[in-house]
């Protein structure tokens, strides 16, 4: 399966609410890679590789979180990298 990467920001209540451990946990099983942090405006960046069918699953089980709520992610497509995790940034 081809893969791909996105850039995604993810605006709404996304930063205490458990939104970067949910998000590795959901990439993982999935095989996804990548990584997700905080932004000092309160929204949070993420770049997820793997096919475009997983990402769309991880993405709709993100809006399912519990305590998530998001408004708004602008996403852009970037290029492809060689990585083997998902990983929290802690900046």
């Amino acid at each position: 399966m081809k893969k791909v990467r996105k850039h995604i920001i993810f605006y709404g209540r996304v930063q205490g609410v458990g939104f970067r451990y949910t998000a590795c946990y959901l990439a993982r099983p999935l095989g996804l890679t990548g990584w997700v942090k905080n932004l000092w405006d309160g929204s949070v960046e993420m770049e997820v590789q793997g096919p475009e069918s997983d990402i769309e699953t991880m993405l709709k089980r993100l809006q399912n979180g519990r305590f998530i709520q998001i408004d708004r992610m602008d996403i852009q497509e970037i290029p492809v990298r060689s990585e083997h995790d998902f990983v929290e940034v802690w900046d």
